[in-house]
């Protein structure tokens, strides 16, 4: 955020040290033993089981459950990780509400589903904390893939090539792997660093070379990795943040909420981080929320998500709404962004109600203020500079297929590509199914 310690009233240490690691501890506590047998006790081991077909990487779920309940959490694992490598990650950050559990048949007929996202955890966890990798590597191809960016598209797609026996560099233009994961989810979500903990034992599988810093246009050409590699496949994510469109965007106090977010997450001291005493967060959806929440329990006084349309427009999931709820974060809908207002640092945004008629957003000419030290926009990411050669569309790579651009020998996947919901979980079916393309393609031209 552009001089943010410098705005008035955006400080750190608003609350005691205590009191931070407190707010910033494990959203939901993992399951001990005891507690998931009880939860597989409860699944009824559907056949055709509506969770499996809600759940984007196809994890079969009845099967890992009655793994757990039979005391083999370490099958239950790899039987989730065969389908998803990250899915330590996902059993902490996926939207299981909306996903697996909500059609679960124990939500459908009791209003309380299996904790298939707590009993993921259970079994990864427990397989990871033994060190072991559950999958070893092919026979050597002799093929080699370059994959850029280490986020969840990247990395499932680097891992499934390297277990097929080819040779992978993997880059990224940050300085740590993880992409969204290290970078993008809320600290709550996520504790112990266990975004790198994860990256660390994919990378075991072997087979893989992590280049840092170099990315798309930083020491590397697309053209280049063409020319020096079998395939290339593209996770490079969306760099890019969206304007507000709103005059004074540019004051200080007014930043995106996608840097907040990384910013506290790689900060090693969370009581130096500055938080306004008035937070304003644009946007609807799970950055939003992310950023919201975060700044109350930084100890911001007011924190207030404005989102442009209706409660049933937004993108983050009733769940995550009532949990910004429950930490006292104010929902305005209907309002979008007029101005921001202020003598060189943010004071207040002026907001105009909406209405909606036929699918079409318009103001209504009615307009009214709220205060704000600090606003954070989190209102949707770009693609900035798809290389040449590239078709684009909506703003994404197009692709087809299992993640198949225009040009030959190029995959892309996750949230730079179209197509799928910009979910981690998504991102990593999206790599699987690519490096299965990849694989395919490759050993089908002379492999």
């Amino acid at each position: 955020m552009p001089n943010s310690q410098m705005t008035p009233g955006v400080v750190p240490g608003r609350v005691s040290d205590d009191q931070l690691a407190d707010n910033f501890s494990d959203l939901h506590a993992p399951f001990l033993g005891h507690e998931a047998a009880v939860a597989s006790d409860r699944c009824y081991f559907c056949y055709d089981a509506p969770c499996v077909m809600a759940c984007p990487t196809d994890i079969d779920i009845p099967l890992f459950i009655r793994q757990i309940q039979t005391g083999t959490p370490e099958a239950a694992a790899k039987t989730i990780l065969q389908q998803n490598i990250l899915g330590g990650m996902c059993a902490r950050v996926c939207p299981t509400e909306t996903l697996c559990e909500q059609v679960c048949v124990r939500e459908v007929a009791e209003g309380k589903p299996v904790e298939i996202g707590r009993l993921q955890r259970f079994a990864t966890d427990s397989l990871m904390a033994k060190n072991s990798h559950p999958f070893k590597r092919a026979e050597p191809t002799g093929k080699r893939i370059a994959v850029v960016g280490a986020g969840p598209a990247g990395l499932a797609c680097a891992h499934r090539l390297a277990m097929h026996g080819h040779e992978v560099t993997l880059y990224d233009a940050r300085p740590k792997a993880g992409g969204l994961n290290e970078f993008g989810i809320a600290a709550y979500k996520s504790t112990d660093d266990f975004a790198a903990r994860e990256v660390d034992w994919l990378m075991q599988i072997g087979g893989i070379t992590l280049e840092l810093g170099k990315g798309l246009g930083a020491g590397l050409s697309l053209e280049t990795l063409q020319n020096n590699n079998d395939a290339v496949f593209l996770g490079i994510g969306l760099g890019g943040v969206n304007s507000l469109r709103a005059a004074g965007e540019e004051r200080d106090g007014v930043g995106d909420a996608v840097s907040f977010i990384a910013e506290l997450r790689q900060t090693d001291d969370l009581s130096t981080l500055p938080v306004g005493r008035n937070v304003v967060v644009i946007g609807g959806g799970m950055t939003a929320v992310d950023a919201a929440v975060q700044s109350k329990l930084l100890g911001a006084e007011n924190v207030t998500i404005a989102y442009r349309r209706g409660r049933d427009g937004m993108s983050a999931s009733r769940y995550e709404q009532d949990l910004a709820a429950s930490h006292g974060v104010n929902f305005v809908f209907n309002a979008q962004p007029k101005e921001v207002h202020g003598n060189g640092t943010a004071a207040e945004v002026e907001f105009e109600y909406t209405s909606s008629k036929n699918g079409t957003l318009k103001g209504t000419g009615e307009t009214f203020c709220i205060k704000a030290d600090q606003v954070f926009k989190a209102i949707g990411q770009t693609l900035e500079d798809a290389p040449d050669g590239l078709e684009v569309e909506g703003g994404k790579i197009a692709v087809s297929g299992a993640g198949q651009t225009s040009l030959s020998g190029v995959w892309a996947g996750g949230d730079c590509a179209t197509g799928g919901d910009d979910l981690t979980v998504t991102a990593v079916a999206e790599g699987r199914d690519a490096a299965e393309d990849i694989h395919s393609a490759l050993m089908a031209a002379g492999g």
